[in-house]
C-alpha cells in the first residue's frame, strides 16, 4: 500500500510498522534556510503525535532549529528484502512544539522533548 493523499492519524499498518522499529530521520530547517536531518529515536502516542526524546536534547541543533521554524519532516524506512528489492517506510510531515518538564520516558533521558503534530502522512511497501 502507498499512501498518497496527505492525512493526520497513523493508520493501523502504519501503526505496525512504526512500533517495530527503533530509528528514524528528524529533518528540520535551519536559521539560514539550509535542511539538517539526524537520526533519532521515536515514541508514538496515541492520538498520531510523536515524540523525540534525547540525553541532552535541549542542547541540541535540531532543538534550536525548531525554536524558529516548526516545520518538520519525520522518515522512518528500511529494506525489507534485496531479492526481490523491496523499500517501506512513513514520512510524516508537522509542526513541532518543544516540551520540557518531567515525562515517563525514563530517568536517562532529559526533560525536554520534541512533539510532532502530523499535517501530512505518507507511507510506502507496507502491504506485507
Amino acid at each position: 500500500m502507498t499512501t498518497t493523499t496527505a492525512r493526520t492519524e497513523l493508520d493501523e499498518a502504519e501503526l505496525a510498522y512504526l512500533g517495530d522499529q527503533r530509528l528514524g530521520r528528524l529533518a528540520t530547517v535551519d536559521a539560514k534556510g539550509r535542511p539538517q536531518a539526524n537520526p533519532v529515536g521515536f515514541l508514538l502516542r496515541p492520538d498520531s503525535t510523536i515524540d523525540i526524546a534525547g540525553y541532552a536534547m535541549g542542547t541540541t541543533k535540531k532543538w534550536r532549529n525548531i525554536a524558529a521554524n516548526p516545520h518538520v519532516s519525520l522518515v522512518v524506512d528500511d529494506i525489507a528484502s534485496v531479492t526481490p528489492w523491496k523499500v517501506r517506510g512513513v514520512e510524516i510531515r508537522g509542526t513541532a512544539e518543544q516540551i520540557v518538564g518531567p515525562h515517563d520516558y525514563g530517568a536517562h533521558l532529559s526533560p525536554e522533548l520534541i512533539r510532532i503534530t502530523p499535517y501530512a502522512i505518507y507511507s510506502w511497501g507496507l502491504d506485507g
